[in-house]
């Protein structure tokens, strides 16, 4: 398994590959955990080459926000994505061979001041999809992650690009990116992974701890107290959502702030007020959890339900 750390010594090793070489790329922020390695073994299924990125991206953060705690773990990754590699099965078509692991300086020439009007060089938004729901609370935050993954799938170059259903709103972004930009790239979505009590695995549940991570389950039992009431026979959103309210209110109270929870078409992120079935609406909440001691921080939470 390589590991290049500039655009030209990656550059390199992708122009040496045969032509009939495909290449799986699994964008990540690193601090891995078993989601991402849930993608690198669905593109090690079918791709000879599974490049991993690891970059943890500026243009995602608001100056408020935890880039400067975001955890940083790049010898436990890489030993992760070895291990990963010797537990394929030898039906797989290949294993992770290379890790892209670029600098800011690498990714944004001109540099990447967090403050969203300092910014000089070339960025991707796409409108109106990265208004909605995350992007209510973190309007920066999409056009950070368009351009980070414009620009590695320009590097990268991959027949196949492997994301994680968890984030469901960039699934969605970054598929019309890649229709609208004319990009020769296929998407595959891998569901989510979950703790055994549910809890979505997310790179920053490693600031979850006592009271506060047994609390976090929460979300997930919200929006599977919404899908139960759609289950039973129910189309009227209010009524849907109201059920994972309920659940949010009755057990997070004190420890849990609600950001949102909604109900959107998938093509252009839509509120629906009825649930037509057979659609695929997405049913999605974002939470805060607070701080219960003195040093904690806020931990932000996200997960979703496809209600077919």
């Amino acid at each position: 398994m390589q590991v290049y750390n500039s655009v030209a010594s990656y550059r390199a090793w992708r122009a040496s590959l045969s032509a009939d070489s495909t290449v799986g790329v699994v964008p990540t922020m690193g601090a891995l955990h078993a989601g991402h390695l849930s993608l690198a073994r669905a593109a090690a299924t079918a791709n000879t080459h599974v490049v991993v990125t690891i970059f943890l991206n500026p243009a995602q953060f608001a100056p408020t926000e935890d880039l400067a705690s975001y955890p940083k773990t790049m010898d436990q990754d890489l030993a992760a994505l070895e291990a990963l590699n010797a537990s394929l099965p030898p039906s797989a078509s290949g294993q992770v061979t290379t890790v892209f692991a670029p600098t800011v300086a690498e990714m944004y020439p001109a540099g990447i001041p967090l403050v969203r009007n300092e910014q000089v060089g070339t960025f991707i938004e796409v409108v109106p999809l990265s208004a909605a729901l995350e992007g209510g609370t973190r309007p920066h935050f999409f056009r950070g992650v368009a351009t980070v993954c414009t620009k590695l799938f320009n590097i990268t170059r991959p027949h196949n690009v492997y994301f994680g259903q968890k984030d469901v709103q960039q699934t969605v972004i970054l598929k019309r990116l890649l229709r609208d930009l004319h990009f020769d790239i296929t998407m595959t979505v891998v569901p989510t992974e979950r703790e055994a009590d549910g809890l979505a695995m997310s790179s920053r549940n490693v600031f979850l701890s006592g009271e506060r991570r047994k609390a976090a389950p929460v979300l997930y039992k919200a929006l599977r107290a919404a899908e139960d009431v759609y289950n039973g026979g129910e189309g009227r959103a209010s009524v849907i959502l109201e059920a994972a309210r309920q659940v949010l209110e009755r057990e997070g109270a004190g420890m849990m702030k609600l950001d949102y929870v909604s109900l959107n078409e998938s093509e252009l992120l839509r509120e629906v007020d009825t649930v037509e079935r057979g659609k695929g609406v997405i049913l999605s909440a974002a939470m805060w959890v607070l701080p219960t001691v003195e040093g904690e921080g806020t931990v932000r939470l996200i997960d979703n339900l496809i209600l077919e």
